[in-house]
This record gives C-alpha cells, structure tokens and sequence, in this order.
C-alpha cells in the first residue's frame, strides 16, 4: 500500500498527494473539510494543533457520498463522516447504523473492499441515554451496519479506537483500500467482538491490530488500547499501572505481527502513538512512565473519555516502512 502518515504540529496546508487528516484541537478551527475530519480535543503537551496526515503516491481524487467526505488514490481511499445526533432524534444509535451504512456502500460502490483502520470520537461517551451507556448505544448500531452488509463481526473485523469528545457530531474517519490485510488478536485478552454481556447488549466490533503488506511497504494499524487483561479492568483508580498494562498488551500485539510475518519488524520504539487520557493531571505521571518504557516516544497526548468509566487512559498507534514524523 503506498501510503504514509505524519504527524503535523500546528497549521497545515494540503498539497497534491494528500489523502486525507485528521485535526485535534480544543478551539474551533478554519480547516479546509474536504480533506481534514477535525475533532474537538485538547492536547496535554502542546498548544498547537496536532495534524495526523496521511498521503499516498499518484493521482488523488476527491468525492462525496451521502454524508462521506472522501479522497481515494490508487490503492487506498481515506473518508470521514461528522454526523449531528439531532437528526436521529439525539439517537446514537440510530446515527452510528446510518455513519457506518454509508461507509460500507461508499466502499462497495468504489471497490476498496478491505477496512483497514476506523477512528471513532463519540460525544459524551460514557453518559446514560435510552436505557444504556451511549457507547453501548454505539456498539449496536455500528455491529448492525457490519451485519446489514455481510461484514464480518466476529473474526475479521479491522483496527479501530472509539473515544469520548467533550462536545460536537459523531465523528468518524476511516482508512480502506485494496490490498488485504492480517487482523492481529493480543493473546492476553479476549477478543473485544466476544465480550460477555456485561459490557454491553452487542460486543465492541474491532480487532486489536490490523497489518497491511505490500511490496511498497507495510502499515500496522494498532487498535486503541488499554489495561484490559482478559475482559478485565486492571488497575482502577492509577493511571500510572494503567499506562505500564497498556504498553504490555501493546508489546503482546507487536508479538503476534512480527510472528505474522515471521520477523522481528515491531517494536515499541517503530510506532507512532496517540495517548488519550482522562484526566489532565495524569499526563506528566504517564508521560513519565511510557518514556521510561519506551524511550522518547513519538506521541501526541490528548484529553478525552474512554470507553469505559474506569479507564484512564488509551493508546493507539500506527508503524510501517513509510511512516514519518515532522514539526
């Protein structure tokens, strides 16, 4: 697949080989949104925006779908779609079926069949509404669409992370394209798509990596991650243990791809991360801890809910022969 990504401090201007970004800033920002999905979120270690870019080789096209923004190249297509709830009668449910729906006919219609990555930022993600928490809400109507269009909900399913935003639409963006990919499971926990009940009516529908190989190079998509081990929390209440949980599930995926590939190609120091964390006083703690674990990291820290109240904190990350990193 011949794409890479960077990660973009401040203001940013696309230029031709852009497929498509993704903007987390706390303020409202004048972007151009034929390209960018911009998320309402705080960084912890800068003031600047942070800018997660990714570009692909040849000539970039753009369109729309339905509610989907969307640029595709040859191999790969990035879209996002920010759906206001009021339109579903403020029914998360309802706007996550319709996001995902029109993401699987998009994808159909242009002929990139494999999902590689999903970037889900949900409003006020662990508050009650209709009977339940609203990313249980969410899970539903995102396993519905899958199911509605023959996806795979128990064993194939692609990368994806699913954060709490202060405010604003459900915001996804997505990465697809044509070369298939190698979903990865993390051996010390259980499958999120095999969940028991009590997280919920319908389980998370993610796996915990997804590899793409091509001659132009590989891209591991690592899923967001936390200190889940089995189906548990471990560690309430200390973000710091939390963190150290995280990046041995992370180390345990990194595992399983280079046992994939039959080499030694991941490791903590190859990947490029997002630190999502809870509350702003933990930053410096964790920050402290995940250098100390993995050197000086390429990561972007930012304040945002997770999926469950008793998470402080997620990581996602991304490594591959064309990823880079500039200011």
């Amino acid at each position: 697949m011949r794409v890479h990504v960077e990660h973009v401090d401040g203001s940013f201007e696309p230029d031709g080989d852009v497929l498509g970004a993704i903007c987390f800033s706390s303020g409202l920002l004048m972007v151009d949104q034929t390209f960018c999905m911009h998320v309402p979120m705080a960084r912890m270690d800068r003031p600047e925006p942070a800018w997660e870019v990714w570009r692909s080789g040849g000539e970039i096209t753009q369109g729309q779908y339905g509610d989907i923004l969307y640029r595709k190249g040859e191999d790969a297509l990035f879209g996002f779609i920010a759906l206001p709830e009021r339109r579903f009668a403020c029914n998360l449910q309802q706007a996550a079926e319709s996001a995902y729906r029109q993401i699987f006919e998009l994808l159909d219609r242009q002929k990139f069949p494999h999902l590689y990555r999903f970037w889900n930022y949900i409003p006020r993600i662990n508050e009650a509404g209709f009977g339940m928490e609203r990313y249980q809400q969410f899970n539903i109507g995102r396993q519905d669409a899958f199911m509605a269009h023959g996806r795979d909900v128990l064993g194939n399913a692609p990368a994806a992370c699913a954060l709490g935003s202060r405010e604003g639409p459900l915001c996804i963006a997505f990465i697809a394209g044509t070369a298939p990919s190698f979903n990865i499971e993390n051996p010390r926990q259980i499958s999120a798509c095999r969940y028991p009940r009590q997280y919920g009516p319908r389980s998370p529908t993610f796996s915990r990596a997804s590899l793409v190989r091509s001659a132009q190079g590989d891209v591991l998509f690592v899923s967001g991650t936390a200190s889940i081990v089995g189906h548990e929390t471990l560690h309430r209440n200390d973000a710091v243990m939390q963190a150290r949980e995280s990046m041995a599930n992370i180390r345990a995926v990194l595992e399983e791809a280079n046992r994939k590939i039959q080499g030694h190609a991941y490791d903590l120091s190859s990947l490029t991360y997002r630190v999502y964390i809870r509350n702003p006083s933990d930053y410096l703690p964790v920050k402290r801890e995940l250098t100390g674990i993995a050197g000086q990291m390429d990561a972007v820290y930012l304040e945002a809910d997770i999926c469950r109240a008793d998470l402080l904190l997620e990581i996602e990350a991304v490594s591959g022969l064309m990823s880079r990193s500039c200011a």
